[in-house]
């Protein structure tokens, strides 16, 4: 016999398929939305809907947005000579949420990783080349990709694909160790990472 009910079941396995969120976890969403009254359930279920509907890509930096261009992008207050480049729209708000970076920034979508079949062609990076021979005032890109394998293999590829066009390309540095994600990062290493960034390209640096 089924431990639970078909719908239940698939519930569950639904909910287990999301990031971070295990068995266990699932079990006790999936009961907690059953116990759910009709009104906060239907509210749940159309916040999902809306946000699906609504949500789109900046066309300008890629991140996730009910407007185009969103926000950031079409803030005239924001320096237009720096780009911060990002792995995920999550990193973008944890960049927000310290308050220190006043530039524009490009989501990435996902860095190179041959393992998981992903390629230079599968983020944004054709994008960013794009718009960077769009916007001759950008001055400097900042790679903020996670300390990972992956991540600092893209952070090279930019490097070596934006270095010749003279616009300078620096990687956030100290404060974020080997294999540390941007999202779990707390403000002041953030800042520090930001403020003691290194140059990949760009630059004459001494041997």
């Amino acid at each position: 016999m089924a431990r639970y009910s078909p719908s239940i079941q698939n519930l569950i396995a639904q909910l287990s398929s999301l990031p971070g969120i295990g068995g266990k976890s699932a079990q006790r969403l999936a009961f907690h939305i059953l116990a759910m009254d009709d009104k906060d359930a239907e509210a749940l279920t159309s916040a999902i809907t809306a946000a699906r509907q609504s949500t789109k890509r900046c066309t300008c930096c890629q991140n996730f947005t009910d407007s185009d261009p969103c926000p950031i992008c079409s803030d005239p207050l924001r320096d237009k000579t720096t780009i911060l480049v990002v792995e995920s729209p999550r990193d973008v708000s944890t960049f927000e949420r310290a308050h220190e970076y006043k530039g524009l920034y490009h989501v990435l979508h996902g860095v190179f990783n041959p393992m998981k079949s992903m390629s230079i062609s599968d983020t944004t990076i054709p994008d960013l080349i794009k718009r960077l021979a769009d916007h001759p005032e950008v001055t400097e890109v900042i790679v903020a990709t996670n300390q990972t394998a992956e991540g600092n293999a893209t952070a090279l590829y930019l490097s070596r694909m934006v270095g010749p066009s003279g616009i300078k390309v620096s990687r956030l540095a100290s404060g974020l160790p080997m294999g540390s994600d941007i999202e779990y990062a707390d403000d002041l290493t953030l800042l520090s990472a930001l403020k003691g960034r290194v140059m990949l390209s760009g630059e004459n640096n001494e041997a």
